[in-house]
Order: C-alpha cells, then sequence, then structure tokens
C-alpha cells in the first residue's frame, strides 16, 4: 500500500468498481440510441450538397466540411449519450419528424439514388461507421458521471449499449470478409491466418503490456486477467481459418457451435464462468475471453452466411437485386428479434460475459435492424458521401485505435470520476474533436487500411 499513492493510476480501484455490477437497460432503450445516431446520419446527408471528391479539393474545403460533419453528427450524438439521456425517446421522436419533412422537402427534386452492389456497399460502410461512432464515444463516456450507469456494460446477465462493442466488430468481420464475399484467397491458408491474426495479437501484447506497466484500470469480469478485444478477435480469426467451410454452410456450422455452446453454458458452464473464484492458470483466469470464443466464433460464421444471403449471393438485376435485399433484411431482421425474445425468455438471458446464444441472435437483430434502416433510406441519401464518413471507414481499425490511445492519456491525466458535470462534456467534446481531426487528416494524406 506505500507504494499506492506513486502509482500512475492512484483512483485505479474506485475506476474499476465504477464501471462493475452494473444491471444495464431495456432493449428497446438500446435500440433507441443506435436509431438516434443512424438518424442524426441520415439528416446530415440530407443536408449534404456536395460529394467527398468536391470537398477534398483543398485542405480548407475539406475541414469545412468535416466541421458540419461533426456538429451536426458527433456533437449530437455525444450530448444523447450523455445530458440528454433523460431525452432519449424524445430526441428520437423528433429527429424522425426531421427527416420525414425534409425528405418531403427534396423529393421535389430530382434525386438520383444507388441500385446494385454499390448501394449495397455504401449502407455497409455507413452503418461499420456508425458503429465505431458510437465505440469511440462510449469507450471514454463511460468513465465519467454524466453517462449512464445503464448504458455500461453489464456484470452478468442484461443489455446495454456498451455491451453491443464486441459483438459488433465482430459481426462487422464477418459482413465484410472474404468469405462473405466468397472471395479465394491466392495465399495458402496458413499465410492467410497468420496473415490477418499477427496485427490482431500483436495489438493485444502490446495492450496487455501498456496496461500492466501504467496500472491502468482493468474490468477483470469483461474477458479476464490478461485477455482482451483484440485476442477474441485474433482466435475468431484463427478458428475460422483452421476450420475453412464454404460460405454456403457457414450459418449451419455457426449455429451447431452456438448450440452446442448453449447447451454447455445451461449443463453448467454458466456457474463456472460467471463465479469470481480464479485458479493460477491461464485458463481459469482467462475464463471469460477463452469460453466466449466460441460463441464469436458462431457469431461470426452466421454473420458470414447472413451477408453473402443479402449481398453477395447471385442476383439477376439491379432493380431486382436491391428490392430483394431490402425484403431479405426486414424479414432477417424480424426473424433474429423474435429468436432473441424466445431464447432469452426461455433458454437463458442475455449475457455479454459470457457470449451465450440469446447475447449472439440480439447483436445480430440490432446490426441488421442498423443496416435495414440505412438501405431503407438510401433514396434521401442518393450518392453523397460524408466527408468524416469516408475518414473513418478507410480506416476503421486505426480509428479504433487512436480513440484507445486519447482515452488511455485522458484517463492517466484526469480523475475522471470526480469531473464536474461541465467540465467532463468539454473533455469529451475535445476528445472527439481531436479524433475526428486526427482521423481526417489521415485520410487527407492519402493513408487507407481497409480490408475492402
Amino acid at each position: 500500500m506505500d507504494s499506492f499513492p506513486r502509482s500512475l493510476n492512484p483512483n485505479k480501484h474506485l475506476r474499476e468498481q465504477f464501471v462493475s455490477n452494473l444491471p444495464g437497460s431495456s432493449m428497446l432503450e438500446v435500440s433507441a440510441l443506435l436509431n438516434n445516431v443512424a438518424l442524426l446520419m441520415l439528416l446530415r446527408h440530407t443536408f449534404c450538397s456536395q460529394t467527398v471528391n468536391d470537398a477534398c479539393r483543398s485542405l480548407k474545403s475539406y475541414l469545412a466540411s468535416v466541421a458540419l460533419d461533426y456538429v451536426f453528427l458527433v456533437l449530437p450524438s455525444l450530448l444523447i449519450f450523455t445530458v440528454l439521456a433523460e431525452w432519449l425517446y424524445i430526441c428520437m421522436i423528433g429527429l424522425l419528424l426531421l427527416l420525414i419533412f425534409f425528405t418531403a422537402v427534396k423529393r421535389t427534386y430530382s434525386l438520383p439514388y444507388m441500385e446494385g452492389p454499390n448501394a449495397s456497399r455504401a449502407s455497409i460502410s455507413s452503418y461499420r461507421v456508425i458503429t465505431m461512432f458510437i465505440t469511440c464515444l462510449c469507450i471514454l463516456a463511460v468513465d465519467f458521471r454524466i453517462y449512464p450507469r445503464e448504458y455500461a456494460k453489464t456484470e452478468t446477465y442484461g443489455t446495454s449499449l456498451m455491451d453491443l462493442g464486441v459483438g459488433s466488430f465482430v459481426l462487422m468481420n464477418a459482413v465484410t470478409s472474404r468469405q462473405a464475399r466468397n472471395v479465394k484467397s491466392s495465399m495458402s491458408w496458413w499465410k492467410a491466418t497468420f496473415k490477418s491474426t499477427t496485427p490482431l495479437l500483436l495489438l493485444g501484447f502490446a495492450r496487455l503490456a501498456s496496461t500492466l506497466s501504467l496500472d491502468y484500470q482493468v474490468h477483470v469480469g469483461e474477458y479476464g486477467v490478461n485477455w482482451n478485444f483484440f485476442f477474441t478477435l485474433a482466435g475468431v480469426s484463427i478458428l475460422t481459418s483452421i476450420l475453412n467451410v464454404p460460405v454456403e454452410y457457414s450459418g449451419i456450422l455457426g449455429s451447431v457451435i452456438l448450440v452446442g455452446y448453449q447447451s454447455w453454458l445451461t449443463n453448467g458452464l454458466n456457474v463456472y464462468l460467471l463465479s469470481n473464484e480464479r485458479g493460477t492458470d491461464v485458463i481459469s483466469r482467462n475464463k471469460e475471453g477463452i469460453f466466449s470464443l466460441f460463441g464469436y466464433w458462431g457469431m461470426y460464421l452466421v454473420g458470414v452466411q447472413v451477408s453473402y444471403y443479402l449481398f453477395f449471393e447471385n442476383h439477376t438485376t439491379k432493380q431486382r437485386s436491391k428490392h430483394e435485399t431490402r425484403i431479405r433484411i426486414c424479414l432477417l431482421t424480424i426473424m433474429f428479434w423474435i429468436l432473441t425474445l424466445l431464447i432469452d425468455r426461455y433458454v437463458e438471458r442475455i449475457s455479454r460475459r459470457m457470449c451465450n446464444l440469446a447475447y449472439v441472435t440480439w447483436v445480430v437483430a440490432q446490426n441488421l435492424q442498423l443496416l435495414a434502416l440505412r438501405l431503407l433510406a438510401d433514396n434521401i441519401i442518393g450518392r453523397k458521401t460524408l466527408c468524416l464518413e469516408r475518414a473513418f471507414d478507410r480506416n476503421l481499425l486505426a480509428t479504433f485505435l487512436v480513440a484507445n490511445l486519447l482515452t488511455g492519456l485522458v484517463n492517466l491525466s484526469v480523475d475522471t470520476i470526480f469531473v464536474s458535470p461541465l467540465s467532463a462534456v468539454l473533455i469529451l467534446v475535445s476528445y472527439s474533436l481531436t479524433l475526428c481531426v486526427v482521423m481526417v487528416l489521415i485520410d487527407f494524406s492519402g493513408v487507407k487500411y481497409k480490408f475492402w
């Protein structure tokens, strides 16, 4: 205890307790939060008067366009997640009415919109950016008292906004994967595996080393003592590469894995995983992260099948392709929501910590809902792409890494749990603005790192 005050993170235990033993919120509330961000992006698209290529002609015009993106998209999202949380549903209704009004006004003009594969790709990109927006805002906001505790990760069972995080990332990777697009790699499977997993493993060990050396707060009940988000992504990639099945059968394999894992959970594994007792071996110390791999792997395989079925399966005509995609995604969204409600009630409640079957179907349902909203709004959005949207989409992994670095710097510099609401808002605005500027400068410089 004598050395504790000299720690770089003197309030480590208080911060860990601040994000522990939380019950979460309702599925309806989480859905409303996601819808608010999606509606904000659609509204911003309706006001977007120039294409990205036009804005990119000079840094000045690019930054001006990004400033508008920030004011109309990022800032309102941040406020809805924090100080406006009590008016969540009012905000959603207001945004929806505004979108309907401005859509009706724009209908008087000839509005071009995309059909076919390019439109689907634009919809997927927007969905990925929305997910990244929410993730980047929440990973720091959760450390402040102005962020509602019901939005933070649940301890055992339940749902919250942040519970969607790792599941949505796994599903995003599945939707845009080579397997979903049925693209064969020219490399051997072990070379492809090495190429895809090495960066994730390096990031995982780098995060582990940094948290230990800086005495950074870690919620052990989330993944375990030494496990983290990057190890989960790497594990899913390795398992998928080892057992490489045709895309047409990935959903069947994923369902078998999920049902088998759920049976194991209900027969006693859940008691072991939710217990606070840990042994000295690696598996016991990281039981949540290791065993939840079965759930995330099954989710990934199901996501591959769903993405292939929706976007990359052979189609006849472009018009029919778009129409069929909209019908299919709406039906799948309804199906997964029904499955979620039934499994959550009659099998086992949703648990992110274990990544059980109910959690998987819930994550798929929420993400399909976002995708469906974006697809159904294609005639509103047209061919324009936001500058900030492109900057994030072209460098999603870099965006997440920069957000984590900034979050760590803030936590090591400020006692987040003790700051006033006004100071918290100012810090979060500065953080989000810095993140956007950094990613925009990276994009304007021509740096691009993405999977497709």
